[in-house]
């Protein structure tokens, strides 16, 4: 693939530069998604774009059900508050982690009950990311405010090897 001209859209600029073709490891998005129904759709359309334009199209379809179950979940644990959702390529591999406002209970009891609830909402992640040879998991984010902190790890030869790819 040979590298494109950019040119500034400043009219006072002569500058022309070029512009390396996307790769991979250029992948690093983060979305704060509001709290309501359809913000599991844009996180899905957005995932998907960023893939197509960093040549990462074969994990599309892995992926971006990774990105919808996390976004699904979110809303349903925290109806009220905006979600935050990132998604970074490094060493061969897509990280996604959605933080939500649902803090962490402080009764092991309701923690256990919350937590089953959680990993029973996220079961056909982990159905996908294990097909992909991943992880995931949850837990405390560790962020101000608190809340939770959900992250999947989808390895590119996994991802293509869920749609039959490599």
């Amino acid at each position: 693939m040979s590298a494109a001209l950019t040119v500034s859209a400043c009219p006072a600029s002569t500058d022309v530069h070029e512009a390396a073709p996307p790769c991979p490891d250029g992948l690093a998005y983060s979305l704060t998604l509001p709290a309501q129904p359809m913000s599991s759709r844009v996180a899905r359309a957005a995932t998907r774009v960023a893939l197509q334009a960093h040549g990462l199209g074969d994990m599309t379809d892995a992926v971006v059900q990774v990105v919808g179950e996390l976004a699904a979940c979110a809303y349903r644990f925290t109806p009220d508050d905006d979600a935050y959702l990132s998604l970074r390529f490094r060493d061969g591999a897509l990280r996604v982690i959605l933080y939500d406002g649902h803090p962490r209970h402080s009764h092991p009891r309701v923690v256990a009950a919350c937590d089953a609830r959680r990993r029973a909402a996220l079961r056909v992640l982990g159905c996908v990311v294990r097909a992909c040879e991943g992880e995931w998991g949850f837990g405390e984010a560790r962020e101000p405010g608190g809340g939770t902190r959900m992250w999947a790890v989808v390895p590119w030869g996994g991802a293509r090897g869920y749609v039959g790819v490599g």
